[in-house]
């Protein structure tokens, strides 16, 4: 989130009630059917689209395509090939004054954003935290589901950026982007969800659909407009969404207008918070956060990105708070993989070797003396960072340290001896950095073997594959991947690398442009199959199939030169 380019486009619509297709549905059906709201939310609070009918529908539920559970290979044509965006249409973006995008359009726009996003260098393609933030998400999305929160269920793909302010946005979409800064921030898992939680009750509850909305010029070209106006804001590290979408364009430049309203910020919080209590965590962690930012806006000379875009009024903690203590208890869950990956993040936010080494300074330091959250996180990070710095015995050294006090800690807590991706993953990493051939193979066959639905182990895998000249055996596992995750542009990327080192130049053509048509780059796209229609080589079925494709790509580049010209709508 790397991340989900397309969408289930079933997702947001509700189906018809005469339909005798059964609905996709999780908790008590009879507990909250319509008109009755789940307990402790007020009375219309799921705004235009909280009708029961429309919390039915006949899409993946919850997490998004990097949840390797809720694959929908049913989109991959028969021939392993065809990626999703093809099967996209244009999207009714409805009148100015419909009220709102409809959850395709939503989509498509956030798409759009996030295609340039991407391209940003402070873009984190890290699959380690990628994979963990979506899996908090899949579990408050869970939540959401067996609640019936929402109006439609958006595939969610969580991501990070590379920025050390404490903050998290939302994009169109379903798309949530998350500071690496938040996530060293916060000082537990349920903290953290907490966060995710309320930028997912933006979502669920369609405020940014509301708010982009309003204009009375909603046509493509000018939703676009704005929304790139979001993406310089969010380069900008201003985290500042309002703000950024007058920046998109003039129409849209009443800035009180843009800002999530005080009713939404506070829809949001009850939201979250449902899906916070809802999913196992710690219910007190959401206003435990929030005075923590507080305290920090009172104590510092710039007051914090995530209380400068999200106001932290008393009444909004006081609230939580009320709910909190209303809540019935319960032994917070907390993952272990959290811990590790907040390290991680503490090194992913440096640029320079000297940061890393600053890093791994400071982590040492914590250990000694004995303000470490997670001694066994400390060591982890000290072992990234010095695998980062080339020191590959040092990071062979503090590996083993951190698996000792990992170990040394479940047993205490009496859990069963275990790992976790992110030890597994990083093992075989250092072994492939330096040069340990071997080993380097041995720990990615095992780290995916143990961890089958980590992208992390799998990305891993082909790597090392690739690195160490395997290219048929790395081809065979990529293209497994894009089969059945064609929405991943890294997956295409590998099998082009492993048809190139293979010799087979008609995949590395194909697999290229998959990977340039989901990043829209359409040019790029069209280029590659051309040139492998134009191989002397290309058998019959070969060549029908890439022509088919080669039209498909050309209709949709020249769907979005219109929409950019606002003839698309």
């Amino acid at each position: 989130m790397p991340s989900s380019i397309t969408s289930n486009t079933a997702s947001g619509i509700a189906l018809n009630p005469q339909s005798s297709e059964a609905p996709l549905v999780s908790g008590p059906a009879d507990s909250y059917a319509d008109p009755i709201l789940p307990p402790d939310i007020a009375p219309g609070v799921f705004g235009t689209y909280g009708g029961a009918q429309s919390r039915f529908s006949n899409g993946n539920s919850g997490n998004s395509g990097n949840n390797r559970n809720s694959a929908n290979t049913g989109r991959v044509g028969s021939n392993g090939w065809r990626a999703p965006i093809a099967a996209q249409q244009l999207p009714d973006l409805g009148s100015g004054g419909a009220g709102s995008l409809t959850p395709q359009a939503e989509r498509k726009l956030g798409e759009r954003v996030m295609r340039e996003l991407r391209r940003d260098p402070d873009y984190l393609e890290d699959w380690l935290v990628r994979d963990y933030l979506n899996s908090v998400s899949g579990k408050l999305a869970a939540a959401a589901n067996a609640l019936y929160i929402g109006g439609y269920r958006p595939d969610f793909d969580l991501f990070a950026v590379r920025d050390a302010q404490i903050n998290a946005f939302s994009l169109p979409g379903g798309f949530i982007g998350v500071n690496t800064g938040l996530i060293v921030a916060t000082q537990t898992e349920s903290e953290l969800a907490s966060v995710l939680g309320h930028e997912m009750g933006h979502v669920l509850q369609r405020h940014i659909s509301r708010m982009i909305s309003n204009g009375e010029r909603s046509t493509y070209a000018a939703l676009a407009g704005m929304l790139f106006g979001v993406l310089a804001g969010v380069l900008a590290h201003s985290g500042d969404l309002g703000s950024a979408i007058a920046l998109g364009g003039e129409a849209y430049a009443v800035d009180s207008q843009l800002r999530f309203s005080r009713s939404a910020e506070q829809e949001a919080d009850r939201v979250g918070f449902l899906l916070l209590a809802g999913s196992g965590y710690d219910p007190y962690a959401m206003p435990t956060f929030f005075h923590r930012l507080e305290r920090a806006a009172m104590n510092d000379n710039g007051m914090p990105a995530y209380a400068r875009t999200h106001p932290l009024t008393g009444e909004r903690i006081a609230d939580m708070e009320d709910r909190a203590r209303r809540a019935p208890y319960r032994q917070p869950h907390q993952d272990p993989e959290y811990g590790f990956v907040r390290a991680r993040a503490r090194l992913l936010q440096g640029h320079s070797r000297s940061d890393y080494a600053d890093e791994i300074s400071r982590l040492h330091s914590e250990i000694d003396e004995r303000t470490a959250l997670n001694v066994a996180a400390n060591w982890y990070g000290i072992a990234y960072g010095q695998m980062l710095l080339e020191r590959d015995d040092d990071a062979t050294a503090a590996l083993a340290n951190a698996r000792a006090t990992f170990t040394a800690s479940e047993r205490a807590e009496g859990e069963p001896e275990r790992s976790s991706p992110s030890l597994d993953v990083l093992a075989a990493d250092i072994a492939r950095r330096a040069g340990h051939d071997d080993e380097a193979v041995r720990l990615a066959d095992f780290a995916q073997k143990r961890w089958p639905q980590s992208n992390a182990a799998i990305d891993m895998h082909i790597r090392t594959l690739l690195t160490l000249r395997r290219f048929a055996e790395a081809q065979a596992l990529a293209k497994r991947e894009t089969a059945a995750h064609p929405d991943q542009p890294a997956w295409w990327l590998y099998l082009a690398q492993a048809g190139a080192g293979s010799g087979d130049v008609l995949t590395q053509h194909r697999a290229m442009a998959e990977k340039f048509a989901l990043e829209g780059a359409w040019p790029s796209a069209i280029r590659q199959l051309k040139d492998a229609r134009d191989l002397k080589t290309i058998g019959y079925y070969d060549l029908a199939t890439v022509d088919a494709r080669l039209h498909e790509m050309e209709n949709r580049y020249k769907e979005e030169r219109l929409d950019e010209k606002g003839e698309g709508v």
